[in-house]
């Protein structure tokens, strides 16, 4: 068994000790909040000890879970590496840039294990989908949300935007060629909603819009290619492909035929693949375990979590020099 220790007793965290003491490889030691009130009430309530510190915490496991607020993760995660511990840290990865270039460093100094807790990687709705994925060409996301305090310590684009920044860079096997972008901050001092148009080097273009300002929740991605649609729901977790082919080959239930404009036809199939439910956070956490057992790459490894700050950074770039163009 690996001792594990969680850094943060808030919403998310409550669920990270919930979903930890379900997996059997893993000994819960604990957990640090540097807020006694929250400290005594989640340590009463779910029966575990509160360390003193982050250092005492640190000093007591094997694998450290970081689910503090984005502005912490540097200094916990960096405390970690340099005690040699193995690193969970939720998204996103660290607050700059520059704080991450250092982790990378203190990461490969340490030669531990490092995952970053983009969660949609494991929802079940994607699992489904990423057989049927194949090069697309045009990628489409919503993902809207009821607004919460709980997020608006960062931009959007750094509290929803980058879950589906990562399911991108994860999909497109190709450089960023051009970001273009605008914002605008509605109820907090940074952008609320966020729209992003993001050219890859192959051709493929993606459209992502993030708002906590939304009077409905929504998460959707769509991925256009050459010859199939594919739509992925993470909120209802459904997964739908639609195939344009030639008339007459094996389809499923549902299927039509469409007349072209040079007297040829299609036949337009819809599948719906069954998506089998599971708990996203406790197998991203479970799946951490595997590598560091196993010694095998993270599903979601520091550099991926680098990559999609990074990308993040050049959105809010763009946001603001769009702006600045029209005096906002």
């Amino acid at each position: 068994m690996l001792k594990i220790g969680v850094l943060g007793a808030g919403h998310l965290g409550k669920i990270h000790l919930r979903c930890l003491k379900m997996i059997d490889r893993y000994e819960l030691m604990g957990f640090y909040d540097p807020d006694p009130l929250t400290a005594k009430a989640v340590s009463e309530e779910m029966g575990l000890p509160c360390f003193a510190s982050l250092e005492a915490l640190i000093d007591a496991v094997e694998v450290v879970d970081i689910v503090t607020p984005t502005v912490q993760h540097y200094h916990c995660a960096s405390s970690a590496l340099k005690a040699r511990r193995h690193v969970f840290i939720e998204k996103p990865i660290v607050a700059t840039p520059d704080e991450a270039a250092k982790l990378v460093r203190l990461a490969e100094e340490a030669g531990v294990k490092v995952q970053v807790g983009h969660v949609e990687r494991f929802n079940p709705a994607f699992i489904t989908a990423e057989p049927y994925l194949k090069a697309p060409k045009f990628i489409e996301a919503h993902r809207l949300a009821f607004f919460n305090p709980r997020g608006t310590d960062v931009p959007v684009v750094l509290d929803l935007m980058v879950h589906d920044l990562d399911i991108l860079l994860s999909v497109v096997d190709a450089p960023v060629a051009r970001v273009s972008a605008c914002g605008v901050a509605v109820v907090s001092p940074t952008p609320d909603i966020t729209n992003a148009r993001i050219e890859f080097e192959n051709g493929t273009v993606a459209n992502l819009t993030a708002s906590r300002l939304s009077l409905k929740n929504m998460r959707k991605m769509r991925f256009f290619q050459e010859d199939a649609y594919v739509s992925v729901d993470f909120l209802d977790h459904k997964t739908e492909i639609v195939r344009i082919q030639q008339p007459g080959e094996a389809t499923p239930a549902y299927s039509m035929t469409m007349d072209l404009a040079d007297g040829q036809t299609r036949q337009i199939t819809m599948e719906r693949p069954e998506v089998h439910p599971l708990n996203a956070i406790q197998t991203e956490l479970d799946c951490f375990c595997d590598s560091i057992l196993h010694n095998t790459t993270p599903i979601v490894t520091i550099h991926d979590g680098v990559r999609v700050l990074n990308l993040a950074y050049d959105i809010l770039k763009a946001a603001a020099d769009y702006q600045a163009g029209f005096g906002i």
